[in-house]
């Protein structure tokens, strides 16, 4: 049987331990209308979607019911980007802040041949053990997608992509 959506919604802010009413004063709506949602009487409204989305750490899509594989791939040599477009995305969830770091790869490997910490992340504790070193060499021989996703102990979610 497929998940309606108000499960989906219920089954997501039960997961990140929040009421509904607190979901509605993040949203800046009423908790009725949640309740609305999760009971399958009504929908929120179509802009409301991505701050959903944002505050659940997941994606439209998927809260429409689309499946979405975070797919890690080894791709070949003839279908490898240039590293010189692509990008390492960290982002640190929790307590209501988001932290999105884009890291061009030059960087990291500028940074990695000078010995040199990572100027955008340092000092942050949820990426102070990241070992770009292993990243790179990852991304080297062909490494894309979500690398990395962690849960530190005091609740910060880590998601570490390569585009």
């Amino acid at each position: 049987m497929n998940e309606t959506f108000g499960q989906r919604i219920m089954s997501l802010r039960k997961k990140k331990g929040i009421t509904q009413e607190e979901l509605a004063n993040r949203l800046n709506i009423s908790p009725q209308a949640v309740s609305k949602w999760e009971n399958d009487i009504n929908l929120p409204d179509i802009l409301t979607l991505p701050l959903i989305a944002e505050i659940f750490d997941t994606t439209v899509d998927e809260l429409l019911g689309k499946k979405v594989e975070n797919k890690v791939e080894c791709l070949t040599e003839e279908k490898r980007k240039d590293i010189s477009k692509m990008f390492l995305k960290i982002r640190v969830l929790g307590d209501g802040n988001k932290v999105v770091v884009n890291i061009p790869i030059l960087v990291i490997k500028a940074c990695i041949e000078a010995g040199v910490a990572i100027p955008q992340v340092s000092g942050n504790t949820a990426l102070s053990s990241i070992d770009f070193n292993e990243i790179y060499k990852m991304i080297e021989q062909g490494v894309i997608g979500e690398i990395a996703s962690v849960e530190t102990d005091d609740g910060e979610k880590v998601s570490i992509i390569v585009e």
